[in-house]
């Protein structure tokens, strides 16, 4: 059973005077430990991501960059042709443009987590991963690479020495193989299941597929995403009933201290 949790959520997922979802950033800023900010090329835009940090550091709220596919129509869930040194190009350049935000700010770059398609590709393209693992080891060694556990991303950092945090996705459905199935629209979820689902995922280690059967996962933190409908009611109610079963919200590098203190591997 999990004693200690990260939640983390997509947030600055605007542009200009374009905004997806029904919430908005600053009612979940407080109910999060860390915050993947949109870096413009799915979403967001200077203003926005400046303005998203502040929130962070106010809130003390950890910070991660959170770089997609070129594709604002698209929102970054459509696949964008290009080599894998062309595409870890594309993810430096939204990293940079984050961490100087951050260094405004006071405050670090927590973590990375490619968005949307980018992410479901590197989870299964090694060759992708391998490479955005070698630019987080030159440029980032001590910042965590946000990644399914099992997925290409999860083994070339752990191969290479990368703090990797693993997620389990509350407000997704997964298939028998533990992957994410992916939707255009995931309508308006019911809460309450969310929360029994993040509930049993902690304290069993399961959840239940597509199919109706059990699989087995492992994870450091719980991701939810602003743009689902009912954000806000979604982690709300996952934070209650987390608490109620004495499992404590924390940002990860306290997860990571709480399981060096125990002598847990990552």
């Amino acid at each position: 059973m999990l004693e200690v949790v990260d939640i983390n959520c997509d947030l600055g997922e605007a542009f200009g005077r374009w905004h997806v979802g029904d919430t908005d950033d600053m009612s979940l800023m407080g109910l999060i430990s860390s915050a993947n900010i949109a870096t413009g090329f799915h979403a967001g835009d200077p203003n926005l991501m400046d303005q998203t940090v502040r929130l962070a550091a106010e809130h003390g709220v950890e910070v991660g960059a959170h770089p997609g596919y070129n594709d604002l129509q698209g929102f970054g869930r459509r696949k964008i042709g290009g080599t894998a040194k062309e595409l870890v190009n594309d993810i430096v350049y939204q990293v940079g443009a984050l961490r100087e935000f951050a260094r405004r700010h006071g405050v670090r770059l927590q973590h990375v987590k490619p968005h949307g398609a980018l992410y479901m590709e590197m989870a299964v393209n090694p060759e992708l991963a391998q490479i955005f693992v070698q630019y987080m080891r030159t440029a980032a060694p001590d910042t965590y690479v946000f990644c399914m556990g099992g997925s290409a991303t999860h083994i070339a950092a752990l191969e290479s020495g990368q703090p990797a945090i693993r997620e389990f996705y509350a407000d997704r459905d997964y298939d028998d193989s533990g992957s994410i199935v992916f939707t255009r629209d995931a309508g308006r979820p019911d809460p309450a299941a969310i929360a029994r689902k993040v509930v049993r995922a902690c304290k069993e280690g399961k959840v239940r597929t597509v199919s109706g059967n059990d699989i087995a996962i492992e994870f450091e933190s719980i991701c939810f995403h602003s743009d689902t409908l009912g954000a806000l009611d979604i982690v709300r109610q996952m934070r209650d009933a987390l608490t109620a079963e004495g499992i404590r919200i924390a940002p990860v590098s306290e997860i990571n201290s709480h399981k060096n203190t125990r002598g847990e591997q990552q």
